[in-house]
């Protein structure tokens, strides 16, 4: 328990000779430096498991992981060390820029474990985003091949549209014809004369013409046919081919949570929860040497570092003397 207790005293940054001359500070420390070392662990999880998403196996996560675990378990020692207790207020104005960088590795730490916290619900969020993403892609895809479908179309009822246009002609012309022919209308007379013949030409003349439109734009529709079923083949084609890969990524995985926050109230709350969990358990070393008294181990430190600070300036002085007495001897 002896080595426990150091290797928990070292985590907090104590001194563990200085902690001998104070017991009840022990306790304080030890708890100290579980705090900063298990909030290491949990950053060494957190990262090993969100670089698994990157690397696929388990050699290089585990490795990440321990790097980026010894980063955060260095750092808040540090954080905790270089917090001193003073009689005066301004640690807490000092304690703030370290807070917020708290915060901010909570945030990090966290985000991976909220991945695994709400791994079936985020597996689910992710098939409803990949049905969006395929179809983003067919539309997109049928955007593409609409602009010649509808240019070709649009041609094709151009063609149809003159040749009824010249089927209207021609009606109109067979009826002039006709109403001259049984007296209805015209001369009035009903035995069929030279101006029938003539109404009854043009009717012919329009009727020939319309044959001709026809004969020429049924080649030109069915090359518009063929074309519009071979863009038909090679949109269906590429619909086949649409695939959306690496839909399990981290990115897509922390966009499926956000998505699933704005859904359901409680994963958002719960998202929440676990946040604030983590922000705790990383500001709780500083919290504690925040809201600990000033004790024997304190008054113990600032004495030792006063010896220190007093021997450096001994030194100073007689390296200071030494010189100048140096340089008095090369004048005289």
């Amino acid at each position: 328990m002896n080595k426990l207790e150091r290797f928990f005293c070292y985590c907090s940054g104590a001194s563990w000779t200085l902690l001998n001359r104070c017991p009840s500070e022990k306790s304080k420390y030890v708890g100290m430096g579980a705090t900063v070392f298990f909030t290491g662990l949990l950053a060494a999880i957190s990262s090993a498991y969100a670089m698994y998403f990157v690397f696929d196996q388990i050699v290089w996560p585990i490795v990440f992981g321990l790097v980026w675990g010894l980063m955060i378990f260095n750092l808040d020692r540090f954080i905790v060390l270089s917090m001193r207790k003073s009689h005066e207020s301004k640690e807490y104005i000092q304690a703030i820029p370290r807070m917020i960088l708290a915060i901010l590795i909570a945030l990090v730490i966290s985000k991976p474990l909220e991945l695994k916290v709400f791994e079936k619900e985020i597996a689910t969020e992710l098939g409803l985003i990949k049905q969006e993403l395929l179809a983003s892609n067919e539309k997109a895809i049928e955007s593409r091949y609409s602009v010649k479908t509808d240019s070709l179309k649009s041609e094709r009822e151009m063609l149809n549209g003159a040749i009824e246009k010249k089927e209207i002609i021609r009606n109109e012309l067979l009826d002039i014809a006709r109403q001259e022919a049984d007296g209805t209308g015209g001369s009035g007379k009903v035995n069929p004369g030279p101006i029938y013949q003539i109404k009854k030409r043009n009717a012919d003349q329009a009727q020939a013409e319309l044959d001709e439109l026809i004969a020429k734009n049924e080649s030109v529709e069915q090359q518009i046919d063929a074309e519009l079923k071979q863009l038909d083949l090679s949109m269906k084609n590429d619909l086949n081919r649409i695939e959306v890969n690496n839909i399990n990524g981290i990115s897509f995985q922390l966009t499926a949570l956000n998505r699933l926050g704005g859904k359901y109230d409680t994963i958002y709350y719960a998202n929440v929860f676990i946040i604030l969990l983590f922000i705790m358990l990383e500001i709780a070393p500083i919290m504690t040497k925040l809201i600990s008294p000033r004790g024997p181990y304190d008054d113990l430190l600032d004495v030792h570092e006063k010896h220190f600070e007093s021997y450096r300036k001994e030194k100073v002085y007689k390296s200071d003397k030494r010189v100048e007495e140096y340089i008095m001897t090369q004048v005289n």
